[in-house]
């Protein structure tokens, strides 16, 4: 079987090929009719090839976006978080956040992140979409992805195994939204001035890459080695946003396959 990084890299010159081929990604409907999928005509940006790092532009239609916001409507409350007690949540994570219900629109996106990663990730592998809400002040203090503790329960064979890899994609946001990036302090920083419309360029060289949160595009990356074992590059925080609001999604992707009772049922 190839390695996954070439079943990735395929699927990313396929993805390319496709957006050559289709329309504008605001033109696309997220579904044409029943469970078919119509999918945006995103493109791939890649930031960094180790640790894996790729920047999906137009990932999200407008009509997906709106879609997300309102099914998922006064379902957000407090962010968990993998440290535990109540002080630890208070300073880690200070974000809201609910898991989407799995209807035929959030099933066309998750497809969309499967094809992204090639064609031997089946859909048992995903975690439930998740939306985090944040609003002034609120953050994600530096963390990873992937389980730490591994005697944790959700590291086990029988949940799926560790976190492989992460989207994070940007929802919504206030017209007046400042912060609120989502910051990588141990990527390097791109030199190509293009990258300013995605990445805060004003940010000092040695913090990092910052994302800036750009509604309808989003942040693919690798969390394991290929020997399973996690990889620290990819640490990560959600920076504190100053202003407005923003409401990002994740999507992550296991290392084995989920119960519906983790997962949950289509609707």
């Amino acid at each position: 079987m190839a390695p996954f990084k070439d079943l990735l890299l395929f699927a990313i010159a396929t993805a390319t090929c496709f957006a050559q081929s289709s329309g504008s990604g605001d033109a696309q409907q997220p579904l044409v009719s029943g469970d078919e999928c119509s999918h945006p005509a995103y493109q791939t940006h890649i930031l960094s090839k180790s640790p894996l790092v790729i920047y999906l532009e137009g990932f999200l239609t407008p009509e997906e976006r709106a879609h997300l916001t309102e099914v998922t409507k006064d379902t957000f409350t407090h962010s968990a978080v993998a440290d535990g007690g109540a002080e630890g949540l208070r300073k880690t994570r200070t974000s809201q956040s609910t898991n989407v219900p799995r209807d035929a629109a959030v099933r066309c996106i998750e497809e969309r992140a499967l094809r992204f990663q090639g064609f031997d990730v089946p859909r048992t592998h995903l975690e439930p979409v998740q939306l985090v809400k944040y609003g002034a002040g609120e953050h994600y203090h530096f963390h990873t992805d992937w389980y730490t503790d591994a005697a944790a329960h959700a590291r086990t064979a029988a949940t799926g195994g560790n976190r492989l890899s992460s989207f994070f994609a940007y929802v919504a946001a206030s017209d007046d939204i400042t912060g609120g990036g989502t910051n990588f302090p141990m990527l390097e920083a791109p030199l190509d001035e293009r990258w300013c419309r995605f990445v805060d360029c004003d940010e000092p060289w040695d913090r990092g890459v910052t994302f800036r949160p750009v509604v309808g595009n989003a942040v693919y990356w690798e969390n394991l080695h290929a020997d399973g074992t996690g990889d620290e590059r990819n640490l990560h925080a959600g920076l504190p946003v100053t202003s407005g609001w923003k409401i990002g999604m994740n999507i992550w992707t296991r290392q084995g396959p989920l119960g519906e009772d983790i997962r949950g049922p289509d609707v």
